[in-house]
């Protein structure tokens, strides 16, 4: 094997923050980083020096021996596309309930990355989420990745009685389905970038598959009112993206996300639909979602979603259904 498909391989694997003391880092220092949200090499080495300096106990002289070291576990720098291609193959799709939407979504909802999906209330994209909760945990061949969950609720919407009656539909036992979503209700967009930074402990040991943020700006929209604070909004919702990518990228788990809507009479904006609604979030949610599905309420049940955004698939729209059992094809 080449010294190149050694590094890639280290580049791509997770790497307990331990593994710094048999590189003359102390405990201390460790549990520090830790303390900071930082629990592998990977992640340690996408955060910066001036931030790693602003951990409590952790002085200049000892963030560029900690760095140092980090850089003797894991090089950094550019490797053949190539290789890019072979980490790319781990890469896998979460099935949404609906063979429909899977199809135009290139097969459902891709690791390594961030979906957003946005509509007007009761479109159905807390349904949405609470079916991901449980395919997730099926079995690679029927579209999940026995997997466990974590669930940041912003609004109040999470349901786990809907998590039983899904789970019951694909015969999975409702009560291990529960055990296997871990829920946290976030007070306030502060509150929520800290359960963020505390997620890479549990995602650290591999079987977190999906993490959920139902939704992604409500918080932000309450605590950052008016022009005056839009500025410093869009700063800390950049930083809370760039973590969510940072997450999926790391340990190759899906992001899904949820979005609200506001009115926007012109219908000026590239990201508008076409009764005159666009996302919240400005440019700055727009550039972190790799995949961003428009829903919309169609007759009944049946929802009407549209690709808007993809890296890998055209603009394309389906209709499905939302049961008591979740998310179906209206065929079904």
């Amino acid at each position: 094997m080449s010294t190149t498909t050694e590094l890639t391989e280290t580049q791509s694997s997770i790497i307990n923050i331990d593994e710094l003391q048999n590189y003359g880092i102390n405990v201390s220092d460790i549990q520090k980083l830790k303390l900071g949200g930082i629990y592998t090499v990977n992640t340690l080495l996408s955060v910066t020096r001036r931030n790693l300096c602003k951990l409590k106990g952790l002085s200049e002289i000892k963030v560029e021996k900690i760095k140092e070291a980090a850089g003797k576990i894991i090089q950094v720098g550019f490797i053949p596309a190539t290789i890019q291609l072979n980490i790319r193959k781990k890469v896998y799709s979460l099935s949404t309930g609906s063979k429909q939407l899977d199809n135009i979504l290139g097969g459902g909802i891709m690791t390594m990355s961030i979906t957003e999906v946005f509509g007007e209330f009761r479109c159905g994209k807390t349904q949405m989420s609470h079916t991901l909760c449980v395919t997730t945990q099926l079995p690679r061949e029927l579209g999940g990745a026995e997997g466990k969950v974590a669930y940041i609720d912003t609004e109040g919407t999470f349901r786990p009685e809907r998590i039983k009656q899904i789970a019951e539909k694909y015969g999975l036992d409702p009560e291990s389905c529960l055990d296997n979503v871990s829920y946290a209700r976030a007070l306030n967009s502060e509150h929520q970038m800290e359960l963020v930074e505390k997620l890479g402990e549990e995602l650290s040991t591999g079987e977190y598959k999906l993490i959920v943020v139902d939704s992604i700006m409500a918080n932000f929209r309450v605590d950052y009112c008016g022009r005056g604070e839009l500025n410093e909004r869009q700063q800390k919702l950049n930083q809370h993206l760039f973590k969510l990518n940072r997450l999926a990228e790391e340990f190759n788990c899906a992001v899904f996300m949820t979005n609200q809507v506001q009115s926007d009479p012109g219908a000026s904006s590239l990201f508008a639909s076409a009764d005159g609604r666009k996302p919240v979030g400005g440019h700055v949610l727009a550039h972190a979602s790799a995949t961003r599905i428009l829903l919309r309420k169609g007759r009944g049940e049946e929802r009407v979603a549209k690709l808007q955004d993809s890296p890998d698939m055209p603009e394309r729209e389906c209709v499905y259904i939302i049961s008591e059992s979740g998310i179906t094809d209206s065929t079904e």
